[in-house]
């Protein structure tokens, strides 16, 4: 896979990158500009060496949204933005055209056309009529079949970003990691969890399965999980997993009666249940301080750890055994990689990413690589 290092010739060349720009954004603000930063390298690389650099990335999922905010944020991290308010046609060739060496200009969100999804060819076309060179750098969306993604790479001449190329390079890594060695994947859908599991399984000495994710084992297992949210299939699959001897599971659990649930200061109805005490009625919303302990003497013993998504209901408040972790994770002094939107945001809130070693910008494309070893839009760049 060639990156943007191996690129002949710059100078006044319009270079189309497909950035990773989709940030969260309120009345009209981003409010965090994490992306945009882990972004910024490749940009200022291409246009230093006076690149006409044209950025196109999606945000949001309704398909309306607009980068127009996004486009005055990264003005602050690089100089020489602008924003056209167009994706594709004439219009927005001519606004490339009439783009400075050096400058970079940040074109209307993918989405606004249903030709980035389907993967239309004749859209594909239209983004790559708009350079000489394609550079992918959005890692956290290779792993769909989208024209930005697949299309483009098989018209234009193709390279990895900076970003891209340091995903690939870490994630690869954590793939053979040092030992001991412990995994961690929590959030829920035990459907899209599956695959990385069986993975991991065969290279991490310690697998731990944790979130909403961990109802579908323990019921697997025999286990009640009352009113708690389980995917409700995979049945075999589960209990194969569960046969391995590396698999850990949470020792206790965190739960409220379903009853109470909508009601106010649901966490004051809390209460610790230990392994085999849930009862019917209970709904469980995060692992106990037993597991919690369990974890931080795992990630203390290890040399590399693994994690991707939240341990508990975070969404709605029930953050302590993920905060505990967190912590647990920047102390242990292992090599430390991390993905997944709500994991990054609860380390992010804690002010320890500083102490991870690899911070991913994928969730569900972290958790695709790491059970694949590649991803449609990095076949797309090899490919050609």
């Amino acid at each position: 896979m060639q990156t943007v290092r191996d690129i002949p010739l710059f100078a006044n060349i319009p270079i189309l990158v497909r950035a990773a720009l989709n940030v969260p954004v309120e009345n009209g603000e981003v409010v965090s500009d994490y992306r945009l930063r882990r972004a910024a390298p490749t940009i200022r690389f291409l246009a230093e060496r006076g690149a006409r650099v044209i950025l196109v990335s999606h945000i949001g999922e309704q398909g309306t949204e607009t980068l127009a905010p996004v486009a005055k944020a990264l003005g602050a991290l690089v100089s020489g933005v602008s924003f056209f308010g167009e994706t594709i046609g004439e219009r927005a060739r001519s606004a490339v055209r009439e783009l400075a060496p050096g400058k970079v200009l940040v074109l209307e969100n993918l989405r606004r056309n249903r030709g980035e999804k389907m993967n239309d060819r004749a859209f594909a076309h239209e983004l790559a009529a708009l350079a000489d060179i394609f550079v992918q750098d959005s890692f956290d969306t290779c792993h769909r079949r989208h024209a930005s993604i697949v299309g483009v790479p098989e018209l234009l001449p193709s390279y990895a970003g900076l970003l891209l190329a340091e995903e690939v390079r870490e994630l690869s890594q954590a793939l053979v990691p040092k030992r001991p060695s412990l995994a961690v994947i929590g959030g829920a859908k035990f459907g899209t969890k599956e695959a990385v599991l069986a993975a991991l399984l065969k290279t991490y000495e310690h697998v731990f399965v944790g979130g909403a994710l961990a109802s579908d084992f323990l019921k697997a297992a025999g286990q009640e999980v009352g009113k708690s949210l389980v995917s409700g299939t995979g049945l075999d699959a589960l209990k194969k997993l569960l046969a391995n001897p590396k698999l850990v599971l949470p020792i206790d659990s965190l739960v409220v009666p379903a009853s109470s649930i909508g009601a106010p200061n649901v966490r004051t109805k809390a209460h610790v249940a230990p392994f085999g005490s849930v009862q019917p009625d209970d709904l469980i919303l995060d692992h106990g301080p037993g597991t919690s302990a369990l974890l931080a003497s795992l990630a203390g013993k290890a040399k590399t750890i693994l994690w991707n998504g939240p341990l508990g209901n975070y969404e709605n408040g029930f953050t302590d055994a993920t905060d505990d972790f967190a912590r647990a994770v920047a102390r242990s002094g292992a090599h430390s990689v991390v993905g997944g939107g709500d994991t990054v945001a609860a380390i992010r809130g804690l002010g320890l990413l500083p102490k991870f070693s690899f911070v991913s910008t994928g969730g569900g494309a972290m958790l695709e690589f790491l059970a694949k070893g590649t991803l449609p839009g990095i076949e797309a760049l090899e490919s050609h």
